[in-house]
């Protein structure tokens, strides 16, 4: 149809859309290209149409910015929703302690039943005590020691998905020792595999707390810290009830199935908005690709502002890594540090020893099997209350730079302890024993990383608990196993009980004389009035710990604790 001509024989002037109008024609528009390209959302949804249309328009809410959408990816990536952002130390909060408690349980709680069938499995397999003692030792030294690996899972997936993969391991660990046909086959599977997957969920677990909680730090850690008892008192009844009934592969194998809980733990764990406004989020894609550009260029003759340090090799970056999650540097500098690893590396030989050999000495003895894994639960049973009371106790300003004396303490109780074990061997004493033990181990449980807290600096906690986990692994794995061949050699379960105080009293004496001579060497120092290059390598902070920014991150596996 022709366009209507004035008098004058000329065109009338173009039509004049309104800004309205246009909106509508370039939604329509990109509506007929969606039939081929990955708009086609956008047709089944007109409230979709709507804000995209109010968004060409300007005079409403825009396009979120790009920092916006990858803020919200990164929550996405790490299986968050829009409830995971909410304020801590309140709300969903408290349920994230309950899963903490439950896992703390499952975890740390599950070595102390493998003395249940320290007998079996000698008879089953024909093995001497060094050679059975060698799981247990496996199984905890590994749950000890993977907290490095853990760090770097935690940084790269979040903690959700650590704590979930490492129930998932357990579990696979126990079903698949329940067919095990050697002692051999039972190290990798309940020993390492096990043993990984509990310190994944565990370490994970405490993480995630670490976040949920600020104000109500010691209060949560105290009570997470429950669970541990809870596992000491539950596991060893349960696992004497289903050894008389059903055996111990049976029983292993249920076990794979009770460990699975951590994974419905590990889903409770929703990522959460750090205080600074930050999310707790993963390393972007695009830095990973960018990096290796980078890398490809420099490799290609390529000149960089960081050219000395790109051209570093493996090595380097091998240094760096080691650095970052085992702070040598801390260890060769830092004296308070360097005195608390060695003394409680040391200690660690001989603490795990009576968790070992207790029932076996029991039954060799003459008491029931029944009643000698009663001992076991009897320690946890009393962990559950007095542990929090120690934990809230410490965190009081009295003992404010004196904590490390009253973990000593602890220390010296715990070995002084053992003599009661060698004096005799009736149930009633054995009972007595355990109840003094007990509460000297609520108080090292509860106080062991409280005091790290306070002998390093907190941006670089995380790389001190990596080099402290890593060297406690190792006496842990070597200690039982040590004094399993004592016993062969002597024949004689006295000489588990000589050893551990031994370790212990000795480890005592020296954190506590060593803490003495620096403080009093800093006292010195302040009296002299020589500022102190880094105070807080001599002296304990009282500031509360608060998740660091982005900017500040650190490895993700943080043991939070009031100072």
């Amino acid at each position: 149809m022709s366009r209507p001509r004035c008098a004058h024989n000329h065109a009338l002037p173009a039509l004049r859309f309104s800004p309205r109008m246009r909106s509508a024609t370039a939604v329509c528009f990109m509506l007929l290209v969606s039939k081929k390209s990955n708009l086609g959302s956008l047709r089944s949804s007109p409230t979709k149409v709507h804000s995209l249309g109010r968004g060409l328009h300007g005079s409403c809410s825009r396009f979120p910015s790009r920092p916006a959408w990858e803020e919200k990816a990164a929550t996405m990536s790490q299986g968050g929703t829009r409830g995971a952002a909410k304020p801590q130390d309140r709300g969903w909060a408290w349920m994230v302690l309950l899963a903490a408690v439950l896992l703390q349980g499952l975890t740390l709680g599950f070595p102390s039943c493998i003395g249940v069938f320290f007998t079996d499995l000698q008879h089953e397999f024909q093995a001497s005590n060094s050679e059975t003692s060698w799981f247990p030792s496996i199984m905890v030294a590994v749950l000890h020691g993977g907290g490095p690996l853990c760090s770097i899972l935690v940084k790269r997936f979040g903690y959700r998905f650590a704590v979930m993969l490492g129930g998932l391991l357990s579990s696979v660990g126990m079903v698949s020792s329940s067919f095990c046909k050697s002692l051999g086959q039972l190290y990798l599977t309940a020993g390492l595999i096990t043993g990984l997957g509990s310190c994944f969920s565990f370490q994970a677990g405490v993480t995630a707390l670490g976040h949920y909680f600020v104000r109500w730090q010691a209060l949560a850690n105290a009570m997470a810290s429950t669970g541990v008892s809870l596992g000491f008192t539950l596991w060893p009844l349960l696992s004497q009830y289903m050894l008389d009934e059903m055996g111990w592969r049976n029983t292993f194998l249920i076990f794979g199935g009770i460990l699975l809980n951590c994974c419905v733990c590990g889903a409770i764990m929703r990522p959460v908005r750090l205080a600074s406004g930050s999310l707790v989020q993963l390393p972007r894609p695009g830095e990973d690709s960018g990096r290796r550009a980078e890398e490809a260029q420099l490799s290609n003759g390529a000149s960089s502002p960081h050219l000395k340090y790109q051209q570093q090799n493996r090595k380097t970056a091998c240094f760096q890594m080691l650095q970052k999650y085992l702070a040598f540097d801390i260890f060769c500098q830092n004296k308070g540090y360097q005195i608390y690893t060695i003394g409680v590396t040391w200690m660690m030989m001989g603490f795990v020893l009576p968790h070992v050999y207790l029932v076996p000495y029991a039954i060799q003895n003459g008491v029931e099997e029944r009643k000698a894994a009663l001992l076991i639960s009897i320690i946890g049973f009393i962990n559950i209350f007095i542990r929090p009371l120690t934990g809230l106790l410490s965190g009081h300003r009295i003992f404010t730079g004196r904590r490390i004396y009253l973990f000593n303490l602890a220390v010296l109780l715990c070995g002084l302890s053992n003599f009661i074990c060698i004096v005799s061997a009736e149930f009633s004493v054995l009972i007595v024993y355990c109840v003094i033990l007990s509460i000297a181990m609520s108080g090292i449980g509860a106080l062991t990383f409280q005091v790290l807290m306070d002998v390093v600096e907190m941006d670089r906690f995380s790389s001190a608990l990596g080099l402290f986990t890593v060297l406690e692994s190792i006496t842990l794995l070597i200690g039982p196993p040590l004094t399993g061949l004592l016993v062969d050699i002597t024949n004689d379960f006295h000489y588990v009980f000589y050893t551990s105080s031994f370790l212990l009293i000795s480890a005592a004496l020296f954190m506590g004389l060593s803490f003495c001579a620096l403080e009093k060497k800093r006292n010195l120092k302040e009296a002299s009035k020589v500022p102190l290059d880094n105070p807080s390598r001599y002296q304990y902070n009282d500031t509360p710990t608060e998740p660091q920014p982005e900017s500040q991150s650190t490895p993700a596996v943080v043991y939070v604790t009031s100072i």
